[in-house]
């Protein structure tokens, strides 16, 4: 009803409703049995009770890992996994907010079972495997239950199985870390766009946040450019080969299916993520301590082309929300704009100064930037639909 009556409110304030028929929606709302739903305090307390259950149960089978022999071991890892999702089936039809508390719980607790099952068994390590036997589990469970934590846990685990899988094969080689962040680059923004305007909001807003997180990391990767330390070689084609699947294929593939939200984006963080990398410097440095390290090493710094990109591309990312009317995506823009320039003035003006006048001109930056942010922000959010702001607010 509160959200109701500011809609009421709203629209007889802007002359398209009637006072009379607005006296008659009150009246038929308040006759009506509304469902309560579970209150934020429940979900507070759900999502903590399952941390702290799978936390505590992660602990006690730690401790007393020693004393077990390897079949013990395998019947409670596989407890483990079964007494919750059997608890989560059970409490489903009464509580289905517990039933999904559960349910993710034993699906968190399956990836714990797969690295303990091949410890007790000595199975040939190979990681990245493992993560994908998990990211198996979850897709199962997205699957059967439809459940929005089963689907925020497939989409988290399959990303980081083929993250795992290019950190392992280009391991040692140089330009590892620019593969691994033009990665991060890309995927991040596709979670960041393709789940605008959907209904699934913990799925929006999980992924939201892992997107905007990985997107400052993955330029942090990237910008490491080709960096070397001793004798490291190249990687190799067929590694260049699967990366670029990964990194551009998969992403816009997945991409085309939000076309009008996340293609554009991702084909833009996928040029973005080619290109920043030579945006770069390289210096040969030699090592202090001859005898202990005798080798040079090659480390590359980012020029003022490489400031530029990341600023129009949040620049980019601003416009794109604007666009989609998303007020999620101009604030982080706006946010990545206000690093960007912070980081400019770090690498290449603070040092130019002495501490006095860097502080000063940093303080200057800071209030005078973020009063110019501040207001632009304001301004391009006003300029979104009046219907999409209202739906925000109800929201």
């Amino acid at each position: 009803m509160p959200d109701i009556e500011a809609l009421l409110t709203r629209w007889q304030s802007a002359g398209v409703l009637d006072p009379a028929i607005a006296t008659r929606i009150r009246a038929w709302e308040s006759q009506q049995k509304h469902p309560t739903g579970i209150r934020w305090q429940g979900i507070v307390a759900l999502i903590l009770g399952a941390i702290l259950l799978a936390s505590g149960v992660v602990l006690f089978v730690s401790a007393h890992w020693d004393e077990f022999g390897p079949g013990a071991r395998l019947t409670i890892v596989l407890a483990m996994v079964a007494l919750f999702h059997l608890a989560g089936a059970y409490t489903r039809a009464s509580f289905r907010s517990l039933s999904t508390a559960l349910h993710a719980v034993g699906t968190a607790s399956t990836g714990a079972a797969i690295a303990l099952v091949g410890q007790i068994f000595n199975i040939q390590e190979h990681w990245p495997a493992a993560i994908l036997l998990w990211a198996l589990a979850a897709l199962a469970g997205w699957a059967l239950l439809h459940d929005e934590a089963q689907q925020i846990l497939t989409l988290l685990l399959i990303p980081a199985w083929l993250f795992s899988e290019l950190e392992y094969y280009s391991q040692s080689h140089i330009g590892q870390s620019v593969y691994l962040g033009r990665f991060l680059f890309a995927w991040s923004v596709l979670y960041l766009t393709f789940f605008l305007d959907t209904k699934r909001k913990a799925v929006q807003g999980i992924l939201f946040a892992a997107g905007a997180v990985a997107v400052i990391v993955g330029v942090v990767f990237t910008l490491e450019s080709w960096t070397t330390w001793g004798e490291q070689t190249s990687l190799p084609l067929h590694v260049k080969f699967w990366g670029w699947v990964a990194i551009a294929v998969l992403p816009l593939f997945a991409a085309l299916f939000r076309f009008g939200k996340s293609f554009v984006p991702v084909g833009a963080a996928v040029l973005v993520a080619a290109v920043l990398p030579w945006c770069s410097h390289t210096l040969v440095v030699r090592s202090n301590y001859p005898q202990a390290y005798p080798n040079s090493y090659t480390q590359s710094e980012p020029t003022i082309f490489a400031h530029a990109l990341v600023a129009a591309f949040a620049i980019f990312l601003i416009w794109w929300g604007v666009r989609q009317a998303s007020k999620a995506l101009v604030n982080l823009g706006i946010v990545g704009f206000a690093i960007t320039v912070v980081w400019f003035y770090f690498s290449n003006i603070l040092d130019k100064f002495g501490r006095s006048l860097g502080l000063i001109g940093l303080g200057i930056l800071f209030l005078a930037g973020g009063w110019a942010l501040e207001r632009m922000r304001r301004r391009l959010i006003a300029q979104m639909s009046p219907s999409t702001a209202a739906t925000e607010v109800v929201q």
